[in-house]
């Protein structure tokens, strides 16, 4: 039992340390932080609990110190979890970000030729990012570029003719440009890509149907793989060229499919 003076405080301090003799080292905090207004007016205290001798002023001194270094260093334990916490928060916020691995991705067109047959092409040369920070990549911002004088339909003349103003005006403006808007998910593995695409000098809206083929780990890191469909009227963006069959039909379609096939690879952090 705790004897301070035979005051009130003794008591309430004896009947603590009894209730706390279970756990000697819980009793000695215990009754160090109920004593420490004792501690300030050089009382003196007897621990009979704790088979202690009486303590005196520099003793005093002493506990306080190493109970105040004692708090510094559980402190100083939790901060480094805290920290982790923050850098772990600003990771999230920072997202994923994929690139377009251009050797397994490509951009394919094909419009109808003299009403009843199909004639492909593609662009050689693209490329492309995707940023997102939630796991169904419903927040994902998709930008994507073409260069305009990489088409091939493997016809050099042909190739020409879409290069002119006729067509793109390929000199003028070299580059195709997409700029997604929003990325819905309509579930399963299907999206809805919509956004603002712009072809010489007019900028349209635009939604593709996009099916999502999933994620595979490589030794080269994560990879994503995306197909995206659209139909565009090619009058809308003035590739003007326009000439009748004899049946009354266009020679070239205005409708052009336009189909995306893209593998992405996952950038470093």
């Amino acid at each position: 039992m705790f004897l301070i003076n035979g005051s009130a405080e003794g008591t309430v301090l004896a009947s603590l340390c009894t209730r706390a003799s279970h756990n000697r080292k819980q009793t000695l905090m215990h009754c160090l932080n109920k004593s420490l207004t004792g501690f300030f007016n050089e009382r003196p205290y007897f621990c009979q609990c704790l088979n202690t001798k009486p303590i005196n002023l520099i003793m005093k001194r002493i506990l306080f110190s190493m109970l105040a270094i004692g708090s510094v260093a559980i402190l100083a334990a939790f901060l480094p979890k805290q920290e982790n916490k923050v850098a772990a928060v600003s990771s999230a916020q920072a997202g994923t970000k994929w690139t377009v691995d251009k050797s397994h991705s490509n951009v394919k067109f094909s419009v109808t030729h003299m009403v009843v047959a199909e004639t492909e092409g593609s662009f050689k040369a693209f490329d492309g990012t995707v940023e997102h920070t939630k796991a169904d990549w419903s927040d994902a911002k998709i930008n994507f570029s073409v260069d305009v004088n990489s088409i091939n339909t493997d016809n050099e003349n042909r190739d020409k003719h879409l290069k002119s103003d006729d067509f793109f005006n390929a000199e003028k403006f070299p580059a195709i440009t997409f700029a997604g808007t929003s990325f819905t998910p309509k579930g399963g593995n299907k999206y809805e890509l919509a956004g603002n695409l712009t072809i010489r000098d007019v900028t349209k809206p635009v939604k593709f149907d996009v099916t999502f083929g999933g994620i595979a780990a490589s030794t080269r890191g994560d990879k994503a793989g995306f197909k995206a469909k659209t139909t565009i009227n090619r009058f809308d963006y003035n590739l003007k060229w326009d000439r009748a069959t004899e049946a009354g039909g266009l020679v070239v379609g205005k409708d052009v499919e336009v189909t995306v096939l893209l593998e992405l690879n996952k950038a470093k952090q």
